[in-house]
């Protein structure tokens, strides 16, 4: 279980295991996509989800560390999330999905940022103090990346285009 709640041990890098788990999150993300495009990633994802929340179950079980820094599934999760509106988005547009390059890097500093600062339900959720609160932190914070990441694509086309 120690390997999927770390990613395949990304977790164990340092510093600042949550950014790796996140980094690692795209080069599989573009795979994902590269295999079956948006709904292929939208699958893999409610199942890393259910996967992560299992794992953290098992790894967090009778340890006063309900979420240790080295489980990063978690982050991967909420960085698929954030990254819903790029692969929807290429594959609305029939364009490859490197192209929305802009698009990978706002998901990514977006979701480090709600992730890192708990704003509003991303922090309710953590302070559960549960597996499955360790997961929604972060599916709540890829949500807003995500929301973002499209306000910021609407604003770019609708300005800018």
């Amino acid at each position: 279980m120690k390997w999927v709640a770390s990613v395949a041990g990304v977790g164990f890098l340092t510093p600042a295991p949550g950014t790796w788990g996140s980094l690692a999150a795209l080069p599989l993300a573009y795979g994902v996509h590269q295999l079956g495009g948006f709904w292929f990633l939208l699958n893999l994802t409610v199942f890393a989800f259910l996967t992560g929340w299992i794992a953290t179950q098992r790894v967090t079980a009778d340890t006063p560390d309900h979420d240790p820094s080295w489980v990063v599934i978690d982050e991967l999760v909420g960085q698929w999330i954030a990254l819903f509106p790029v692969s929807y988005g290429a594959g609305m547009m029939g364009v490859a999905v490197w192209q929305l390059w802009p698009g990978w890097i706002a998901a990514f500093v977006l979701f480090r940022l709600f992730d890192i600062t708990k704003p509003w339900l991303v922090g309710r959720a953590d302070a559960m103090g549960t597996p499955l609160g360790v997961m929604l932190d972060d599916v709540i914070a890829g949500v807003f990346a995500a929301l973002a990441v499209i306000a910021l694509g609407a604003l770019w086309h609708g300005v800018f285009m």
